[in-house]
């Protein structure tokens, strides 16, 4: 797992959420990095109450908070604002295009704060880096496996190298389900408890099959054949047969293999010459679905059982 963090310039140079920001003053700052997707507006902090002030976050400056310090006397607002500027804070943001007083500029100048400009509105510009930050924030890690959407659930297959993971994939994907990454899945958790994956860039689309190579899935079975990205809902591991090995033969015990703090349904598939894994796979996925209607095919065979168990007749008894 990645410790995440972003640098003030890359809110700068962000050209896909539509920020638009542009810096005023404490250029020096813009290598101060931002750990939490939170936002905070100073609020009471900008009378000298900064009980509550979270440094560690963005501190968005709207209409209200750049009034309120053009309207108190210019000595009181810049010892608050010194007294601001004295915590670490990652940077200042003013919303609505307005124009800053001339000594918070110097004060974030002074302290190496970067105080940066946004023509949004503050309640759409807060929406906007709300989004970004979590984005890009997102603990993330990477998996050796194939994950592939199986009507609509999203199936990571793990197993060792060889084992016939990708070569499952690419039956799947001929039988119309479709393929999100092979090789190495990187996995971005989704608050609370979700977590999508998706391909690395540079192997997007693409299936390494041995003895045949690397192939396009994109270009041989066309677009409905890929995803960009999914929620991964179910783990299955392929591993080698062993006939010592006392198997799972019921599915009354639901597994649980851990992402990134999240826990998902495990599967262990062992695999040995005539087991068909592709069309186990595609049923496990079913009966996953099922599972999530509360329909959970082995316990009610185990409940039906064992009721039928306990009204039996005792038969014929010899005296």
């Amino acid at each position: 797992m990645n410790s995440i963090s972003l640098a003030i310039q890359d809110l700068l140079d962000d050209t896909e959420y539509g920020l638009e920001l542009v810096l005023l003053a404490g250029g020096v700052g813009v290598g101060h990095r931002i750990h939490s997707s939170r936002i905070q507006k100073p609020g009471l902090a900008l009378t000298g109450y900064t009980e509550h002030l979270h440094p560690d976050r963005v501190q968005v400056l709207g209409n209200t908070e750049i009034s309120y310090l053009r309207q108190i006397a210019e000595q009181q607002a810049l010892t608050h604002i010194q007294k601001l500027c004295g915590y670490p804070i990652s940077c200042f943001i003013v919303t609505k295009g307005l124009d800053p007083p001339a000594f918070l500029k110097a004060e974030v100048e002074k302290a190496g704060i970067p105080l940066l400009v946004t023509p949004h509105q503050s309640s759409t510009f807060i929406s906007l880096i709300t989004k970004f930050l979590e984005e890009r924030l997102l603990p993330t890690t990477h998996i050796h496996g194939v994950l592939v959407d199986v009507l609509g659930v999203g199936v990571l297959i793990l197993g060792k190298s060889g084992i016939g993971k990708s070569e499952c994939a690419l039956d799947l994907v001929i039988r119309g389900h479709r393929l999100v990454a092979d090789d190495v899945v990187y996995v971005k958790k989704k608050m609370p408890a979700a977590l999508v994956g998706q391909a690395a860039e540079a192997i997007q689309h693409h299936m390494e099959i041995r003895g045949l190579g690397v192939i396009n899935v994109k270009n041989l079975f066309g677009v409905s054949s890929i995803r960009e990205k999914k929620i991964i809902d179910m783990v299955i591991e392929l591993i080698d047969w062993d006939p010592v090995q006392e198997y799972d033969r019921l599915g009354l015990d639901d597994e649980v293999y851990a992402i990134l703090d999240v826990d998902l349904p495990h599967i262990k598939i062992p695999v040995r010459p005539g087991r068909n894994l592709t069309s186990i796979i595609e049923v496990a996925a079913r009966n996953h679905l099922l599972k999530g209607m509360g329909y959970h095919s082995a316990r009610e065979f185990h409940e039906k059982l064992l009721a039928r168990m306990e009204v039996r007749p005792l038969g014929n008894e010899v005296e």
